[in-house]
């Protein structure tokens, strides 16, 4: 049996890639052999992660291929060295040039952590092998490994008469794989939304940034029934999160 064995290197077309990375036209597939054209990770969403409890989701990957696909293995890369593998051998199908290959991961901040270190962005090194080719591709796909975050609201005082000043509290914590505790995010930017009774949809209001302790807290004047809420929209080593809206009596 005649086997050719490449390794691809994609790290120089990750710049601008996101989840969900498809191979631009220069790195697209040989008239034979094996090139991978996509990589998803958990439905092209981050992955964010508790104190405790593990998190399990799915890498899929596509590749145009002359033969079936026989081997593969998924490696996902992070930050300080860290590694994962998956659950069971990567399950692939293949119909004409096109194959799919999909594998499960757990990561359990419990067990596989021992401190923060690995938030951040974590790359996807699959290996495919068929009857005649096998290709290694570094850095094939990305995503981010978060941690989680928590986040609260309080508008006082109420009911409160329209033109007074409603004064909004909150917090933004988020989980401490060292500590398996939750701690105050500080000196993040959260936006203030309002929802006026019967509305649809958020509006934004302000933008507050958190304290020394994550704490939140900013005035605005009452004007009608209806919700306030802050929302945060994440970092690459923390979750978005949005509070639960507070409704608010204005009479």
């Amino acid at each position: 049996m005649q086997h050719r064995t490449r390794i691809a290197v994609f790290g120089s077309v990750l710049a601008a890639a996101a989840v969900g990375f498809t191979a631009p036209g220069a790195v697209a597939a040989a008239p034979e052999g094996i090139t991978i054209t996509k990589v998803t990770v958990n439905d092209g969403k981050p992955v964010a992660l508790g104190t405790t409890a593990g998190k399990t989701f799915k890498v899929s990957m596509t590749a145009d291929t002359d033969s079936a696909i026989t081997e593969s293995d998924i490696t996902l890369f992070g930050p300080d060295s860290n590694l994962a593998q998956p659950q069971t051998t990567p399950k692939c199908t293949t119909e004409g040039t096109k194959a799919t290959c999909t594998g499960t991961f757990t990561i359990d901040p419990d067990v596989d952590f021992y401190d923060n270190k690995p938030a951040g962005t974590w790359y996807v090194n699959p290996l495919l092998v068929s009857d005649t080719d096998s290709i290694y591709a570094e850095k094939a796909g990305k995503f981010n490994l978060q941690r989680e975050s928590k986040l609260t609201v309080n508008a006082s005082p109420e009911p409160i008469k329209k033109g007074k000043t409603l004064t909004v509290t909150g917090a933004l914590t988020r989980a401490n794989w060292e500590t398996h505790k939750y701690s105050g995010y500080t000196g993040q930017s959260v936006t203030l939304e309002y929802k006026k009774k019967g509305a649809s949809a958020y509006t934004a209001v302000k933008t507050v940034k958190t304290d020394n302790k994550g704490n939140l807290k900013t005035t605005v004047k009452a004007s009608a029934d209806g919700y306030y809420r802050y929302s945060f929209a994440g970092t690459s080593t923390a979750g978005a999160v949005k509070a639960a809206g507070d409704y608010v009596d204005v009479r």
